[in-house]
């Protein structure tokens, strides 16, 4: 069948850039949105747009009843779910099959067993896909995890079975901690995830975070779109994605993308999905999970391959059969992404919020921006504090690094702070350049006082938003006291949540 309309069952960037695909498909538009979001950009882009509840996901976008009352409201063929809310959620998967609503996703089956990390791993054991050693299955008591660790050896990691963004993961150096260790593990996804289930794998100490894009359709075919490096990373969370990755070898790639290839016929697999493994410093990989979803970085392997995943995700689950094989899809170029939150990386990362007093987005050769922004928009404290996604792509690796170094040093955003200083910083030292680098990035190499030049623009800027004539000190002070008030009132709204 011909999808005509689609529901974008997200807000932001995503939302914004799938709209525009399906404009250039001919595809109608329709915008879900919280109050929040009212005056967004992708609300005024869609075709139809409707205001779904208060600023709160869990009053707004997590509301399974609403969305699909919206998308029989306007007689939508389709939803797409983006990344997040309701992307990986098998009951809103089962609720649109059962309403005869397309969904631009996975089955609720193959949700459910990916999932679970340790569903996952058994279907990933059954292709011979190689695993970290590990328990076999949950954890459930003290003395099983004892027994485990000595078969494991120390250090170990204890990860919660369902859920990630580092919640529920705990490194363990010895037998004496492993007792609080676990109690602290299980407490922690009970919480975040209504599921105490966690399982132990020896922890791989210097690992590369490697992912691999895939594409299937439903009737037995399926291509991988090659790797994403991941590493640069806090708090478990990707700042940082580039594909190719400078350390695999052509036979590695072969290798890991037929693992994650397999993987998705494995779990009948339909859609865009993403296969993630760990390579440890020998370059052995290891399954790690698999997101049935769209991912963040998927700009990157566009930009290398030529392929729009949007696209073929619309086409794939409008009952079409992918119109490429694997020998047709080549490595072109190099692509860089970062992501551009707003953080202060001189404290721990802490999301920051504020208007977007200056808001101009780089340009010129090889540079995309995906954002939800304008200039002087307000950044919620209600979401994950993303303001874009700076991508850049060239014929190389260096050259794609001095692109980016040149579009960071173009884009002007005062108002809050952010991370692109310490992107710069990131992408132009010495083991970033050289490729030898790993996920403790972060903590191997960064310090905040690398970061302590003054940003005079800044200032002037918020000083002539606010109407004042101050100097550099008195406004400096005023801004910290502006992002001491934004850091209690994020702190009290998470909370509150």
């Amino acid at each position: 069948m011909k999808i005509k309309k689609v529901l974008i069952a997200n807000r932001g960037e995503i939302a914004l850039r799938i709209m525009r695909t399906c404009r250039e498909m001919g595809v109608k538009t329709v915008a879900v949105y919280s109050d929040a979001d009212r005056t967004s950009p992708f609300v005024k882009y869609a075709d139809e747009a409707f205001c779904i509840g208060p600023a709160s996901s869990n009053q707004s976008y997590l509301l399974i009843d609403k969305i699909v009352d919206v998308a029989r409201k306007t007689s939508s063929d389709a939803i797409h779910p983006g990344y997040g809310f309701l992307s990986e959620n098998p009951q809103f998967a089962r609720r649109l099959e059962k309403e005869s609503i397309i969904l631009i996703g996975p089955s609720a089956a193959a949700m459910e067993v990916m999932g679970s990390k340790l569903a996952a791993k058994e279907t990933a054991k059954a292709q011979n896909i190689p695993l970290v050693p590990g328990s076999e299955g949950a954890i459930v008591n003290l003395k099983e995890a004892q027994n485990v660790a000595r078969e494991v050896g120390f250090p170990l990691l204890i990860k919660a079975s369902a859920g990630g963004g580092g919640k529920g993961m705990r490194i363990v150096e010895n037998e004496e901690s492993i007792d609080e260790q676990l109690h602290l593990a299980m407490n922690e996804a009970r919480s975040a995830f209504g599921d105490a289930s966690v399982f132990i794998e020896r922890y791989v100490k210097s690992p590369r975070h490697i992912e691999i894009q895939i594409l299937s359709d439903a009737h037995g075919n399926a291509v991988h779109l090659f790797e994403r490096e991941c590493s640069i990373q806090r708090r478990h969370q990707k700042v940082i994605e580039e594909a190719p990755s400078s350390v695999l070898t052509s036979e590695l790639r072969k290798e890991m993308g037929e693992c994650a290839v397999n993987l998705a016929m494995g779990c009948n697999y339909i859609g865009a999905g993403t296969v993630e493994f760990l390579l440890d410093e020998k370059h052995n990989f290891f399954f790690l999970e698999m997101n049935t979803r769209l991912q963040v970085e998927h700009t990157v392997s566009e930009l290398i391959t030529g392929v729009d995943l949007v696209r073929q995700q619309i086409l794939v689950a409008a009952g079409e059969k992918l119109a490429f094989i694997q020998d047709d899809l080549i490595i072109q170029g190099h692509a860089l992404e970062v992501r551009v939150y707003a953080e202060d990386p001189q404290n721990n990362f802490l999301p920051d919020i504020g208007r977007l007093v200056t808001y101009e987005r780089p340009q010129g050769p090889g540079v995309r921006v995906d954002d939800g922004f304008e200039q002087g928009m307000d950044i919620p404290i209600y979401y994950d504090p993303m303001i874009s996604k700076l991508i850049t792509y060239a014929g190389n690796r260096q050259e794609a690094i001095d692109r980016m170094t040149r579009a960071i040093d173009e884009y002007k955003i005062t108002g809050v702070t952010t991370t692109l200083p310490f992107c710069k910083f990131a992408i132009n030292h010495e083991a970033f350049t050289s490729g030898n680098f790993d996920t403790h990035f972060v903590q191997s190499y960064f310090l905040p006082e690398m970061l302590d030049e003054t940003n005079e623009e800044e200032y002037l800027a918020l000083s002539a938003f606010l109407g004042i004539s101050k100097d550099t000190n008195d406004l400096e002070g005023e801004i910290a006291q502006n992002k001491q008030r934004s850091s209690n009132s994020w702190k009290a709204n998470r909370k509150h949540n």
